[in-house]
């Protein structure tokens, strides 16, 4: 009787062994996959090493034993699939750095937020990159020791890059075509990843992408200008403006690219969301009035997260900003659509990390009297902290949270997966007595 050996196993490498990456190491070692650790940073290594990946939280097996490398071995065979889980500003460095242990038919996987496919499809190929969009959250609380905060998985896809942007060249971005067709390995790799959670494959990437790069722009740069939680900051009207100016801006330069914005966990629509131009000039419609309301709840419901640039630069390290509202920036121009308000706010963030200001409620409101000329209008110049009369009907939900200091600080990494339970108890509604849809504020950051 004759007998078919089963096909070996994929080759992974995981590189960045923080919280993200720290998660998905030891949930692929102990489903016994064929994967290697990759950290630069010897104390995470050695605590490895010696005690394992100690899990802990949602759906954690607790100790897996895994080993952990500083550096590959020239001699090591190719990988099928490198899994990127550093920070944006470190993810270009790290797909050079491993390029030349991918395999020929491999492909580098990007778990960050922002644009990362683009960046790293310039230094391996648009063929060889794929996007995995992570919906659960987790920290490393002590090298070697990760709290999975959330749970849930991956939503996977490709890029359609048309024209690839060429690395070295400032000026160069990326267009896109219609979305890609199947590619089988987008079906092994969810496979791969099941075992940390539950995955789901997009033909759509760049429409997923970009809606959740709305999102963060506006989240975690005006987190870092007003220096508090995500519930403080959205209970000032002139925060919630200039998060909605900051995703108009956003939406405006994906349409530009002819992208599909897909809706965020099937509930937020980015294209309902950006203002239309007569919101941008209205001194109040109720239109505008759902879209502030939709932005309180949120800040109601997740009035514990803290910007992750901010804490960035709280630990000397370099924000993501460009990596966010920088991608919106840069793309615009190219495109000759205008983006006054992501430019200043991104400029403000590098001066907060120069020690050049200093972030506050007192520098969100200049920083908002300071950009009416860029896009001003009547809702735009009101500046109070709570709506006008002509907006403030019965069932506004106006009661403030309970006190902070008897909660934990909840992380960034919580919040993706929480938007599909997500309910609130009041939940704001339109005049028709439409419900609105709830966004998550995601603001996701994998640390390395």
């Amino acid at each position: 009787m004759s007998t078919t050996a089963a096909p070996p196993r994929p080759r992974l490498l995981v590189v960045g062994c923080g919280g993200i990456g720290g998660v998905v190491a030891g949930h692929l070692f102990e489903q016994g996959h064929d994967v290697t650790a990759l950290t630069t940073n010897a104390l995470i290594a050695d605590a490895i090493n010696a005690g394992g990946f100690r899990l802990r939280g949602e759906g954690s097996p607790g100790v897996v034993r895994g080993r952990a490398v500083t550096a590959i071995p020239k001699s090591a065979a190719p990988f099928d699939y490198i899994f990127l889980a550093t920070q944006p500003p470190q993810v270009e460095d790290a797909a050079r750095s491993v390029l030349p242990h991918l395999g020929f038919n491999g492909a580098m996987v990007c778990f960050q937020n922002g644009l990362c496919e683009e960046r790293v499809a310039a230094i391996t190929g648009p063929d060889r990159t794929l996007g995995a969009i992570v919906a659960w959250g987790a920290s490393m609380v002590d090298p070697g020791v990760y709290d999975r905060t959330s749970a849930g998985g991956f939503v996977i896809g490709r890029m359609p890059f048309k024209t690839p942007a060429i690395e070295g060249d400032p000026g160069s971005h990326p267009s896109y075509r219609s979305p890609v067709a199947d590619d089988p390995r987008i079906d092994e790799l969810a496979r791969i990843l099941e075992a940390v959670g539950p995955t789901t494959t997009t033909t759509n990437l760049a429409g997923a992408r970009w809606s959740k790069l709305a999102i963060n722009c506006a989240i975690s740069s005006l987190g870092t200008l007003g220096g508090d939680r995500l519930g403080v900051l959205m209970r000032h009207r002139h925060v919630r403006r200039l998060a909605l100016e900051i995703m108009t801006e956003t939406v405006a330069v994906a349409r530009a690219l002819e992208i599909r914005l897909e809706k965020v966990a099937g509930t937020l629509d980015l294209d309902w969301i950006a203002l239309t131009d007569s919101e941008r000039v209205a001194a109040g419609s109720p239109g505008l009035f759902a879209k502030h309301a939709l932005l309180l709840a949120v800040g109601a419901r997740y009035r514990r997260l803290r910007s992750s640039m901010l804490a960035a630069i709280e630990r000397g390290r370099p924000p993501a900003v460009e990596f966010l509202n920088g991608e919106v920036i840069t793309r615009g121009a190219a495109l000759g659509i205008p983006t006054p308000i992501n430019s200043a706010i991104r400029d403000l963030v590098f001066d907060i990390a120069r020690g050049k200001a200093t972030p506050g409620l007192d520098l969100t409101r200049r920083f908002f009297e300071r950009t009416r000329g860029a896009d001003a209008g009547a809702d735009a110049s009101y500046g109070g902290d709570v709506a006008p009369p002509s907006m403030t009907p019965p069932f506004m939900p106006v009661a403030p949270p309970p006190p902070y200091a008897a909660e934990p600080p909840r992380t960034h990494d919580e919040l993706h997966h929480a938007v599909a339970q997500f309910h609130i108890e009041a939940e704001p509604t339109l005049p028709t007595g439409t419900p609105l849809p709830i966004p998550p504020p995601d603001d996701v950051e994998p640390r390395s």
